[in-house]
C-alpha cells in the first residue's frame, strides 16, 4: 500500500470517526437538573429520610396511623409514582408507605454500587427501621416483588403479609415477549450507550409493550420515566443491575415460607409470563393467586381500582396484625 493509499484511508476514517462523534452529540440526552426534578416529582408529601447505610431515600408515608403498615415497592425503572392509583385507594384506612428504591427515581444510585437483590432487600429493612416499623404488609410489583420475595424469606418475623404483582424471581419457563428498553439494557456492551442515549421514544414505546391498558401511557407517565431515568447516576446505576446476576427462587426456598401471600398477575403480562405467577402460587405454601383479565404487567396502574380492591378484601380476610414499635 503506497503513501498515497495510506493518507487516503487516514481521511476516511477522520471523516467516519467525526460523523459519528456528531451523531453521538445529537442523539446525546444529558442528565436531568437535581433541583428540577426534586421541585417537580417530591412535592408534598414527599419527604427524604436518611437510613443507618448513609443513603438518603425519597419516600411518602401517608394514611392513618393507626391502619396496618403497607410498604409499597416499584418495578424496574420506576419510582413511587407507580402507586398512586393504589395509594389513592388504600390510604383511606391504612398507613401507605413507598419509596425510590437505589438507582431510581429521587434517591438516585447507591453509594456503595451495590444493586443486587440482598442489597434491595436490605434497604427495605433499613426504610422499616427509620419508620420504627415492626411489622408490615410488603407489596411488590416486578423487579420490587422479587425483593419483597427476597425480603420474606429473610425476615418473616417482619412481615404480616406478602403481596406480589407481576413478581420477578420466578424461573420461565415460557418466553417472554420483553420490551426494547429492557432488551438493550441486557446486550451485552450496550452499557457505554444507554448512559448517554436514552431517547423519549424510546421509553415510550418501551411503557407501551409492557402494558395492555395503552390509556396509562400518558404524556405525563412517558415524561417521568424518561426524566427519572435520567436524574444524575440512575443510568449507570440501570446498566449496572442488569448486568449482575439474578437467580431465581428455588422449590427448596419457597417451601418453608411462612408469610400470608397474596399472588396478583395481569393475565396478558409481556414481561413475565402467568406461568411465572402460577408457578409462585403452586410452590409458595397456602398461596393465592388473583389472575385480572386482560391485564399486562403494570396492574396498579392498568386496573387499579380492581387490583387495589383483590388486596383489600385479602387484608381483611387475613387480619394481619402490624403497628409501630414502641
Amino acid at each position: 500500500m503506497d503513501s498515497r493509499t495510506v493518507k487516503r484511508l487516514l481521511k476516511a476514517l477522520a471523516v467516519v470517526a467525526i460523523a459519528l462523534v456528531a451523531l453521538f452529540l445529537i442523539l446525546r440526552t444529558p442528565d436531568t437538573d437535581p433541583k428540577a426534578m426534586r421541585a417537580k416529582y417530591a412535592q408534598s408529601p414527599s419527604q427524604f429520610v436518611t437510613l443507618d447505610s448513609g443513603e438518603r431515600v425519597h419516600l411518602r408515608d401517608e394514611g392513618p396511623r393507626s391502619g396496618v403498615p403497607i410498604v409499597l415497592l416499584h418495578g424496574s425503572n420506576a419510582d413511587l409514582h407507580t402507586w398512586q392509583p393504589w395509594v389513592e385507594q388504600l390510604a383511606r384506612i391504612h398507613r401507605v408507605i413507598r419509596f425510590d428504591q437505589r438507582g431510581h427515581g429521587l434517591t438516585g444510585p447507591a453509594p456503595d454500587g451495590d444493586y443486587s437483590r440482598n442489597a434491595f432487600a436490605a434497604d427495605v429493612e433499613r426504610v422499616a427501621d427509620a419508620l420504627e416499623l415492626d411489622r408490615f404488609v410488603l407489596a411488590g410489583n416486578s423487579m420490587g416483588g422479587g425483593i419483597a420475595l427476597e425480603f420474606a424469606l429473610a425476615h418473616p418475623d417482619r412481615l404480616a403479609g406478602l403481596v406480589l404483582v407481576d413478581a420477578g424471581g420466578a424461573p420461565q419457563t415460557e418466553k417472554a415477549k420483553g420490551n426494547i428498553g429492557f432488551t438493550l439494557a441486557r446486550m451485552p456492551g450496550t452499557a457505554w450507550l444507554i448512559r448517554s442515549i436514552t431517547p423519549r421514544s424510546l421509553i415510550e414505546k418501551s411503557l407501551r409493550q409492557s402494558v395492555t391498558n395503552k390509556a396509562v401511557v400518558t404524556d405525563a407517565a412517558v415524561d417521568r420515566y424518561w426524566e427519572l431515568l435520567r436524574y444524575p447516576g440512575n443510568r449507570q446505576a440501570t446498566a449496572t443491575r442488569f448486568a449482575t446476576p439474578q437467580t431465581p427462587f428455588t422449590e427448596a426456598q419457597l417451601a418453608g415460607l411462612k408469610v400470608p401471600t397474596l399472588i396478583i398477575w395481569g393475565e396478558r403480562d409481556p414481561l413475565i409470563p402467568l406461568s411465572s405467577g402460577r408457578w409462585l402460587a403452586q410452590h409458595i405454601p397456602g398461596a393465592r393467586i388473583e389472575v385480572l383479565p386482560g391485564i399486562g404487567h403494570i396492574p396498579m396502574e392498568e386496573a387499579p381500582e380492581a387490583s387495589a380492591s383483590l388486596l383489600e378484601t385479602w387484608l381483611t380476610a387475613q387480619t394481619p396484625s402490624a403497628h409501630p414499635r414502641q
